[in-house]
């Protein structure tokens, strides 16, 4: 009985050992490199499968995620012999197992130290103040020169990122001074700007104000030959009226006798007006001849009359104006 409890013990351990080397089962988004007498054999996708016991193994197993890769700090020159410590991340993907497995023996290995080369490489061929300002083209640069690197190791690079460029602090000395100086000329350049500005806008405002003065005195200077015209147009025509307005009365039926008792009336108001305001005065020799300067008057009016406007024909004299 002890003899056949340890004979079924083991057949129990074999059968055991038998499924725990022919039963393989493959993570979802994995491969296995299958090798039988150490050649390959398979790659196993996902899922459930079975070996040869002792004579297929599982030589290698690849994880077919994207997968990042720390790339550590390094010192790079530029191109002006300036020094940069660069780090940065890389992200990568096996897209073929085999070759991953027989293309080179630690592709992560190859793929950071191509990786750091490159960016070396590109850094060296530009200026410091272009790499700060570049980092999508060094990016770019390194992706490029590990994808035509990495064409038979069965990977490809998905994107490289640099995190941190840091020059040594003398030259981070240089540039703060640089950068102070800069901003000093672009405000004095802007304050300079300003000043020119506000002379231009005051001295267009002293223009605009001299041209709104100016015609301003125009228009008042037009206004008022304007108004001194129409005074004198309105004058002579109020004189023009009162010379018919004259006419027409001499011409009518007494006109002239009422005339010749306003022009006397008249003169003796003014003679006396002359006597109150002077005690010394030359008295004319005809002053009592009041008939002779009515009649003089008269005379004169007749001919403004006929200027002025037609007359009627002439009367015979009355016979108070006669005399």
């Amino acid at each position: 009985m002890s003899g056949l409890l340890v004979g079924v013990i083991v057949l129990v351990v074999f059968v055991v050992i038998l499924v725990w080397k022919t039963a393989v089962i493959v993570p979802q988004r994995n491969e296995y490199v299958i090798e039988r007498l150490g050649k390959y054999r398979d790659t196993l996708e996902a899922g459930f499968h079975i070996l040869i016991p002792f004579l297929d193994k599982i030589a290698y197993k690849r994880n077919l995620k994207e997968e990042p890769i720390d790339i550590g700090s390094q010192t790079c020159i530029t191109a002006d012999n300036v020094t940069l410590e660069v780090d940065g991340i890389m992200y990568i993907q096996v897209v073929n197992s085999r070759q991953s497995a027989y293309g080179i023996a630690d592709y992560h290995f190859a793929a950071s130290q191509l990786a750091q080369t490159s960016l070396r490489s590109a850094i060296g061929k530009m200026p410091l103040d272009k790499t700060f300002e570049s980092r999508e083209y060094l990016n770019q640069q390194v992706v490029e020169a590990l994808d035509e690197a990495a064409q038979n190791w069965g990977i490809k690079v998905m994107r490289y990122e640099i995190k941190d460029l840091t020059p040594s602090k003398s030259v981070l000395e240089a540039m703060e001074k640089q950068m102070r100086a800069e901003r000093e000329k672009r405000a004095e350049i802007a304050r300079s700007e300003g000043d020119r500005q506000s002379v231009i806008n005051r001295a267009e405002g002293d223009r605009s104000e001299a041209i709104a003065r100016s015609e301003g005195e125009k228009m008042k200077r037009i206004n008022e030959a304007e108004g001194r015209a129409q005074e004198i147009l309105k004058v002579a025509e109020a004189t023009a009226e009162g010379i018919r307005k004259v006419g027409e009365a001499l011409a009518s039926t007494g006109g002239r006798e009422a005339a010749n008792l306003e022009v006397a009336k008249k003169y003796l108001d003014e003679f006396g007006k002359l006597a109150k305001a002077n005690n010394t005065m030359i008295v004319p020799g005809n002053l009592t001849d009041v008939a002779g300067m009515v009649a003089t008057a008269m005379t004169t009016l007749r001919q403004t009359s006929k200027t002025a406007a037609p007359m009627p024909a002439a009367r015979p004299e009355h016979p108070v104006a006669a005399r």
